[in-house]
């Protein structure tokens, strides 16, 4: 799988995060090696909260559009499945097979009012049983498993890393994600301590792409930070017309 191989090139995997055909498009025009979603921009763009606000099915008619109109892979971001049931997660995951979907990404929490860390040893058995379900059917697709550890402010968040990372690979992960993380040497642990490629994402403190390379990261999200920059700037256009009482800010 093109994907697949794209975790273990020299140089980190950057992917695109998106969350419209249009975006998409602009990401490909740009020569990305790859797309993949972003579920809270997605649900912004929707009028949701993030954390499993909308529905799997508004979600897929997304993920169909975008497909529809680019040629590079696509992951897309299941958050923790829209629903806690392998079967129907393997069901949701296999629905986005069908459209041509290569990789997606699943996470060990939930948002209920605030984002909570899932017990890693249930969530990893989870991930197992999704990953059996699947090949059962040869649906052959990359599982990012992300760890929420960092995000949720975990007091201790590189030692609990470490502890769920062994039970996710166990579980059937091809790549472990850990949004939020930033610290180099915290990242030279975590990336010591896995053979699987390790995916981060856009923080304001992360170090830049040359260092994360020598890190060992092997992949580099953006996360909905392009889409909420999109739509400051959005803000700042229309304030502009607004205050001169002219189109020129536009161009």
């Amino acid at each position: 799988m093109k994907f697949r191989a794209l975790h273990h090139q020299n140089d980190p995997l950057l992917l695109c995060n998106v969350w419209d055909a249009a975006s998409a498009k602009t990401a490909e025009n740009l020569n990305f090696q790859a797309v993949g979603t972003s579920s809270a921009a997605i649900a912004a763009m929707l009028g949701y909260k993030d954390g499993e606000d909308m529905d799997f099915s508004e979600l897929k008619y997304i993920v169909g559009r975008i497909i529809a109109n680019i040629s590079l892979p696509l992951t897309v971001d299941l958050e923790s499945g829209y629903s806690r049931e392998p079967l129907e997660i393997a069901n949701h995951i296999e629905q986005l097979a069908d459209l041509g979907v290569v990789g997606v990404n699943i996470e060990d929490s939930i948002v209920n009012g605030e984002r909570k860390l899932l017990n890693g040893e249930d969530f990893a058995k989870i991930v197992s049983a999704v990953r059996q379900l699947l090949q059962k059917k040869n649906i052959n697709i990359f599982i990012n498993v992300r760890t929420d550890t960092y995000l949720a402010g975990y007091p201790k968040a590189v030692e609990e890393t470490l502890k769920r990372m062994p039970l996710y690979e166990e579980a059937g992960a091809d790549g472990l994600f850990i949004p939020g993380i930033e610290n180099e040497e915290e990242i030279k642990t975590i990336v010591a301590s896995t053979g699987l490629p390790i995916n981060v994402m856009c923080m304001p403190n992360l170090p830049d792409f040359q260092t994360l390379k020598r890190l060992g990261v092997k992949r580099i999200s953006m996360g909905n930070f392009l889409f909420e920059d999109m739509y400051k700037n959005l803000y700042h256009t229309l304030d502009s017309i607004v205050s001169s009482q002219l189109f020129r800010p536009v161009f």
